[in-house]
């Protein structure tokens, strides 16, 4: 029987073979869901799924692409916001 604190479903069951031939059960916190464009709100490219207290241990380079937008929009939405603001500042 787990210990009390380990019977919830917040919990992951990971089931884990020891070099003694047991499969014993660790438990884990579960992964966050995808990072979703704010626009069309498709999952994000290139951001990882880890919980935040490993996400501030990643470098910024491997948090998010290094572009205008990077981590918030996917790319097709980012080419339609700068195409729409550009056309806003240099009306034709």
């Amino acid at each position: 029987m787990p210990r009390p604190s380990r019977r919830t479903h917040s919990l992951r069951r990971v089931y884990v073979r020891t070099p003694g031939g047991r499969t014993v059960i660790h438990y884990e916190k579960r992964k966050p869901d995808y990072a979703k464009c704010a626009i069309c709100k498709r999952p994000l490219n290139a951001v990882p799924r880890e919980r935040a207290s490993k996400l501030k241990r990643m470098p910024k380079s491997h948090k998010r692409p290094n572009r205008p937008f990077g981590g918030h929009l996917c790319p097709e939405c980012m080419r339609r916001e700068i195409k729409e603001r550009v056309r806003k500042e240099f009306p034709v």
